[in-house]
């Protein structure tokens, strides 16, 4: 069947008329012409609408996609694709669909790891873990490659996440999920997928074993839709981690022990929050006094000085620390702790500091001319 008759035939069995069936029209039109750029666009609109959607999406792509589909920019007929594929409820039969276009578009580098993306989120709904990792790290290594951010970047941090989320793999969702909001306009996510977002990430900050900086987290807007709801209290134990505030987190207690991931990790919740107690308890020291007394860890992140090597042991492990422990005198010097993205209140103190210093930089300065003579600074 041409495309002609088949739109004619489409536009009569429906009898439809005013926008679809202009659009209808100028893309009979436009085929005719073989104007390809303007016809892409014209298919993108249509695709959309719910008119094709109940008329069936893939019998469009036989009879009038398929004609001109070598004409158009790979990457943008994937992006077709990707609607027209809806239609199909059979996650195989869907792989199978997207292999063969991945077959047609695999000289463009985007096109094709857009394909392995959606082929991806189809394993994923059959549990194929296998086939997703390896998805996710043969579409990695093609992106590598690629300088700056695509619009294919976001699809693939979506599928990472997606799938290191059925893995409750913490960190790595926690890491990629970032990535993702990183790529879009938060304002493309409707409020319950921002939600959704937001409730996961904080949940992955808390849990993930590798995951001692919330700042970033914190200052995204996305955790702005939690605050007012009922599940502001999230934000309330990031922010207790984030300052390692032992005693806020206690308090809320009876919040977070409903939830019941929380509830099974709270040792490990514990652990965590007193190795960010011993950082912070570091970073509000000054460069030239940073030796803590195991009495000074004891009080910060609440544990028996008997524990307090230990604790310090695994935060220098972890790499969150650097310095040495003396048995002897009961003391440990730091001279380094593992940069953070600060919340304003860590900032402020920051800027308090920074003017501290400026100050004795000034009095040096006052210093030296006061006590050195004019004749020798002036050579």
């Amino acid at each position: 069947m041409s495309v002609t008759v088949y739109i004619q035939n489409l536009k009569s069995s429906a009898g439809i008329a005013g926008d679809v069936g202009e659009l209808l029209g100028q893309i009979d039109e436009l085929h005719s012409k073989k104007m390809w750029h303007q016809l892409t666009e014209a298919v993108l609109t249509i695709v959309k609408t719910d008119f094709l959607q109940q008329s069936g999406l893939m019998e469009f792509y036989k009879n009038v996609l398929v004609d001109f589909e070598h004409k158009i920019n790979p990457l943008t007929l994937v992006e077709i694709i990707l609607y027209l594929i809806r239609e199909i409820t059979d996650p195989n039969e869907a792989i199978t669909f997207m292999e063969g276009i991945k077959e047609k578009v695999k000289n463009n580098m985007e096109a094709k790891v857009l394909c392995m993306i959606s082929i991806g989120s189809f394993n994923l709904k059959v549990s194929s873990l296998q086939a997703v990792k390896s998805v996710v790290e043969e579409a990695g290594k093609e992106l590598d490659s690629v300088s700056g951010i695509t619009k294919v970047h976001a699809r693939y941090y979506d599928l990472c996440s997606n799938y290191h989320k059925i893995r409750a793999d913490h960190t790595a969702y926690y890491h990629d999920a970032l990535h993702f909001l990183g790529c879009i306009d938060l304002a493309d996510l409707s409020r319950d997928e921002q939600t959704d977002r937001a409730f996961s990430l904080g949940l992955a900050a808390l849990l993930g074993k590798d995951v001692y900086n919330f700042g970033e987290l914190l200052g995204h807007p996305v955790i702005r839709v939690l605050q007012g709801t009922d599940k502001q209290w999230l934000i309330d134990v990031m922010y207790a981690f984030n300052a390692g505030n032992i005693e806020k987190f206690e308090k809320l207690g009876p919040l977070w022990q409903q939830q019941p991931d929380l509830f099974q990790n709270q040792d490990n919740l514990l652990r965590k929050i007193r190795l960010l107690a011993l950082m912070e308890l570091v970073f509000r020291r000054h460069a030239h006094d940073r030796s803590v007394t195991f009495s000074d860890v004891s009080k910060a992140a609440n544990v028996p000085e008997t524990d307090v090597e230990m604790l310090v042991m695994k935060a220098l492990s972890l790499g969150l620390v650097k310095g040495q422990i003396d048995e002897v005198r009961q003391e440990i010097a730091m001279h380094w702790v593992q940069p953070r993205v600060l919340d304003l209140t860590q900032a402020e103190n920051l800027k308090d500091r920074m003017n501290e210093w400026c100050g004795q930089i000034k009095n040096t300065i006052h210093y030296v001319k006061d006590e050195v003579p004019d004749a020798i600074l002036s050579h």
